[in-house]
């Protein structure tokens, strides 16, 4: 596969490593290797086929080039709040990026300075969500500039004004208005269909997504007469998707609320009866379980970049299940973690490195736990 070179990238900070596809596989495959090896054989890892414009989710800022005197738009430098100018990335999806740029052209006819703009598209459905974060609720002619992008972009499915009045490394903020169509998309993904808003959580990379979550229901080994547990769930897409291939009921928990409307909503759109959402701190929903002497066949968890806590580690080992599969988003937290549980009674049978975003350091694994025999 031939390298292409990216004339942002050491300005910009969005990727990592300027090296051909093959050795960037390479390179995070004996990382894991030196990380995770003293556990078991590692897979592997599953690169992309064609790893470019693959980000569902382009998110751009905008801002004002005081010494050329014009609106420019593109993304932060690496720890940084200087706008690099970007028209198009490699890793972005190429409609949204041509989005981005109509909108910057738009926005110095309507003279008005969104702070971001966020696209969404679903991949499967095609269906594309433009979001407009603005300082002030008051957005003037908002119905003309509505007119007018879709005009350029009629294939835009729903727009929505975000209002962000606080100065924070959040893109958006609590308060929004639908300007046009049913204020959220949907996408297909291993069958099933998921609602996306603007603030929910979604995998960025659909392609690779199916073959992380694939390997992970693999790894959980489901043949219908299973409890699965679905720690952290966010909108319910494994726990969906576990419901859906072989558990006989999932039990998802999840802290964020709005999440767990929208996973109830997802159920519901899949026609999916074998699973039941609570908004509860995960935690003391396993200590809670423990105590009533319930039990789960196969804990699911996927924590974020920090990785778990001792107190959940402990609280799986106190439930006992007879599997547990992690899904890692660090390497680093991910050998931190598979030290303490693994002194808790748990043994690595697989761990399988997926490459979910090109081009970056970042490196996923899918590891699946068992229970020693001798333990509890």
């Amino acid at each position: 596969m031939e390298h292409k070179v990216c004339k942002h990238y050491k300005k910009c900070g969005g990727c990592q490593l300027d090296m051909p596809y093959p050795q960037q596989l390479s390179y995070k495959q004996k990382i894991v290797g030196r990380l995770l090896g003293k556990y078991c054989t590692i897979e592997p890892i599953i690169g992309m086929y064609y790893p470019y414009h693959y980000r569902n989710k382009v998110q751009a800022a905008f801002g004002f080039d005081m010494r050329r005197k014009q609106i420019i738009s593109g993304v932060y430098q690496s720890s940084s709040h200087k706008i690099v100018p970007v028209d198009s990335c490699m890793i972005e999806d190429k409609k949204a990026d041509e989005i981005i740029v109509s909108i910057r052209k738009l926005v110095r006819d309507f003279k008005f300075l969104p702070r971001h703009i966020l696209v969404k598209r679903g991949f499967s459905t095609n269906e594309i969500m433009v979001v407009v974060v603005t300082e002030s609720p008051i957005f003037p002619a908002k119905h003309n500039f509505v007119k007018a992008l879709l005009k350029l972009h009629p294939e835009i499915t729903t727009i929505i004004h975000n209002i962000n009045p606080y100065e924070t490394s959040l893109v958006l903020g609590e308060r929004e208005n639908v300007l046009y169509g049913k204020g959220y998309i949907e996408d297909r993904l291993m069958g099933c269909m998921f609602r996306i808003s603007a603030r929910s959580f979604y995998q960025i990379n659909p392609t690779q997504t199916e073959k992380l979550y694939g390997t992970a229901l693999e790894y959980a080994g489901l043949d219908g007469s299973e409890t699965f547990f679905d720690a952290y769930c966010g909108t319910g897409t494994i726990g969906i998707l576990a419901a859906k291939n072989g558990a006989k009921q999932v039990i998802g928990v999840e802290l964020n609320r709005d999440a767990v409307k929208d996973a109830i909503a997802n159920a519901k759109r899949n026609q999916i009866g074998n699973i039941r959402f609570t908004c509860a701190d995960a935690t003391q929903f396993i200590l809670d379980m423990a105590d009533a002497k319930q039990s789960v066949d196969v804990i699911m968890m996927d924590p974020p970049r920090a990785g778990s806590t001792e107190q959940f580690l402990d609280a799986v080992a106190k439930l006992a299940p007879p599997r547990v599969v992690y899904v890692s988003c660090n390497p680093e937290t991910l050998a931190r973690d598979l030290g303490y549980v693994t002194k808790k009674g748990y043994r690595v049978m697989k761990i399988q490195p997926v490459d979910m975003f090109p081009h970056t350091a970042h490196i996923e694994c899918v590891v699946q736990l068992d229970r020693e025999k001798s333990a509890g």
